[in-house]
């Protein structure tokens, strides 16, 4: 089973950006963090990262021949993006939005997700933990429709 984590603008400047509100950790320590609990999990990751919205776009159109599910936080992109939500949509795999931050703690424009009813659920507020929870909830989800993973010999 392989799984997508995507990252939207300014992700790549996690650990230098606002530490206050996203943390310390930088985008990769994060992602080492995901493929740790994948692999103890059974399960591959590959990322991608992109501060343009067009080019996550495509990605996500692209994942239905590769992946059977997305982690993704799409960053600024959640409270603007009509072309992402119908991108989710059409690719038609399990998505967990994530967020580090609590967005509902922040500014009022940060309270609408234009991409959360494409997914199965969001987590938010739990900083670098929010990429594991997502990752451990789509696997669950995953599992519950093909089955468990093959026991390890």
């Amino acid at each position: 089973m392989k799984i997508l984590v995507l990252n939207g603008p300014n992700l790549n400047l996690l650990g230098e950006r606002q530490p206050e509100i996203y943390g310390r950790d930088g985008l990769g320590e994060i992602l080492r963090q995901v493929r740790e609990r994948a692999k103890a999990l059974g399960v591959e990751v590959d990322d991608f990262q992109s501060n343009e919205e067009g080019a996550l776009v495509t990605k996500i159109g692209e994942s239905p021949r590769q992946y059977a599910g997305l982690i993704f936080n799409p960053a600024a992109y959640t409270h603007t993006s009509v072309a992402l939500r119908d991108a989710l949509d059409a690719c038609r795999l399990p998505c967990v939005e994530v967020h580090l931050s609590n967005v509902h703690r922040r500014e009022a424009f940060r309270h609408t997700s234009l991409t959360a009813a494409a997914c199965v659920g969001q987590i938010m507020g739990f900083g670098a933990r929010s990429y594991l929870l997502g990752l451990e909830a789509l696997v669950g989800i995953l599992r519950e429709k093909t089955g468990p993973a093959p026991a390890k010999a």
